[in-house]
């Protein structure tokens, strides 16, 4: 089922939005986690404690099962006769149950090694209270992939069908869980509330998705299905898969171990800069992303390269417009913007200076993380999920290396810098590496648009810098705000007079667009 470019504008939008509460719903988790926590020891063992669970989930059922489920169960739904269609349930139904087997013992063999996987990989850096914190924490959190790993497939299955609401309701549930949990919880159980609100929310971002899954009338089957050939197909492309998450994880592994040895709140400010950097990421890229990846695969199956590589040189382009301003924003906005965000309670001015410090680094990597998502997507549709693994596996190499080499000068804003460096290689790399996979990229067009967001960007980011002087004294809600507006009609207004394709090339059908 191949939607129209209006169809896709239409499916992105929404996506988009409700990408945009989640992500805003989980700016407010923040905040109400720094104003009850700051960035202190008891955060940084909540935020290492969450290292491990997030590694049973990403390898086990997040993005690996997401990009290696979709395209094989969505070329089942294609074929459209009623035998095809409940092989397509049966597919399904093996692979929840191989996935609810996988990450239950995962999570168990966890539990059992907490403390030595804490003390001697996680982060032997910290305080032995504080490890012995960690362990209770990630064993209370180890339930959480296990629910996540039936919620990703049922999220795979609602895409697939062009559904989009219910998966992307579930994160906005998800966060409200973890609010709820920091507000009551916190200031009774401390970071244990926290962990609490992560199972609750793991929970509810399941349930969510069940109505508009029964909406389909699935059709589930007790069988794991090692001897058919789909369920083992999703199990070749997802092998790679597993091993380029890994590597994504493995340096959050490295960035919490070498976290621990820096002073406490290291590792809390980085994650506060973090999360900051990817709520535009999350707004623009992964909204998108998700609307196109269907069609990616549907394209890719049906063997209409012209039309993939048409929908991907919009994508990217739209990426371009919508996060070069946003991370010039981030970059000189950045002080107030944690100020008005963060700073009150336990969160004080040295919090501030902290996250502000990594976020300046992060930054500079937005755009390429946001294309980063769209571009992988495009593999994984075309059945390749080894390139994106290998070139992953490279940067993930150099990000260990630049961050034990930043680590003396830059403190945690090496790690940042490190991240951004090897995320912004890996991406030039893959979108080289999948032009002969597509007969090109739309070069020119990608190339034009980029110089004209980049001068569009300049211009504004020309009128922000003396705007930040000149109110030194406002309030930081005042300046941020302020800022936000200006860099906004600035941009928009350079970027119409420069030219609106980039907007305008979502709206177009796909016979309107030219390589």
């Amino acid at each position: 089922m191949v939607a129209s470019r209006l169809q896709l504008a239409r499916a992105a939008g929404l996506v988009s939005l409700l990408f945009a509460v989640s992500r805003l719903l989980g700016l407010l988790r923040e905040m109400v986690i720094g104003a009850r926590f700051g960035t202190g020891a008891e955060l940084d063992a909540y935020l290492a404690a969450f290292r491990l669970p997030d590694l049973i989930f990403y390898l086990a059922a997040g993005g690996a099962l997401g990009s290696a489920f979709i395209p094989v169960f969505a070329a089942s739904l294609a074929r459209s006769s009623d035998a095809d269609r409940a092989h397509a349930w049966r597919l399904a139904s093996a692979v929840v149950n191989l996935v609810l087997l996988v990450t239950t013992a995962l999570a168990a063999l966890a539990a059992l090694l907490a403390r030595p996987l804490v003390v001697g990989v996680i982060a032997p850096g910290f305080a032995p209270e504080q490890q012995a914190l960690t362990v209770a924490l990630m064993r209370i959190m180890l339930l959480a992939p296990v629910i996540f790993g039936v919620s990703g497939i049922v999220m795979g299955i609602l895409n697939s069908f062009q559904h989009f609401l219910g998966p992307a309701l579930a994160p906005v549930v998800y966060n409200l869980a973890i609010i709820a949990a920091a507000w009551w919880l916190g200031p009774r159980l401390g970071a244990t509330g926290l962990a609490l609100g992560v199972v609750t929310g793991a929970l509810l971002h399941l349930l969510v998705q069940v109505p508009p899954l029964v909406r389909r009338r699935p059709q589930y089957v007790a069988t794991l299905g090692l001897d058919e050939a789909e369920v083992r197909e999703v199990g070749r492309l997802m092998a790679p898969r597993v091993l380029g998450l890994a590597a994504v994880q493995i340096n959050f592994l490295v960035n919490a171990n070498l976290a621990s040895r820096l002073p406490d709140g290291s590792l809390s400010a980085l994650n506060y800069a973090w999360l900051m950097m990817l709520l535009p990421q999350g707004i623009v890229a992964q909204g998108l992303a998700t609307a196109l990846f269907p069609t990616f695969s549907a394209q890719a199956a049906r063997g209409e390269t012209d039309a993939l590589r048409r929908t991907l040189n919009a994508g990217l382009r739209a990426v371009l417009w919508l996060t070069l301003p946003a991370a010039a924003g981030l970059l000189i906005l950045r002080e107030p913007l944690v100020q008005a965000l963060f700073q009150r309670g336990e969160f004080t001015e040295r919090s501030t200076a902290m996250t502000a410090y990594a976020l300046a680094f992060f930054a500079f990597g937005l755009a390429a993380h946001s294309l980063l998502e769209v571009v992988t997507r495009a593999f994984y549709a075309l059945h390749d999920t080894w390139t994106p693994v290998r070139v992953g596996l490279l940067a993930m190499a150099l990000n260990v290396l630049l961050s034990l080499a930043l680590l003396r000068p830059l403190a945690h804003g090496g790690l940042a810098l490190a991240n951004t460096v090897a995320t912004t290689l890996e991406t030039l790399a893959l979108l080289w590496l999948i032009r002969p996979r597509l007969g090109g990229i739309g070069g020119r067009r990608l190339v034009g648009s980029l110089l004209r967001s980049l001068a569009a960007t300049l211009g504004m980011a020309a009128a922000l810098w003396p705007f930040r002087a000149w109110a030194a004294g406002w309030s930081p809600w005042w300046v941020a705000a302020g800022g936000i507006v200006l860099g906004a009609v600035v941009y928009g207004g350079l970027a119409l007079a420069l030219g609106r394709e980039e907007l305008a090339s979502l709206r177009r059908r796909p016979r309107d667009e030219k390589a």
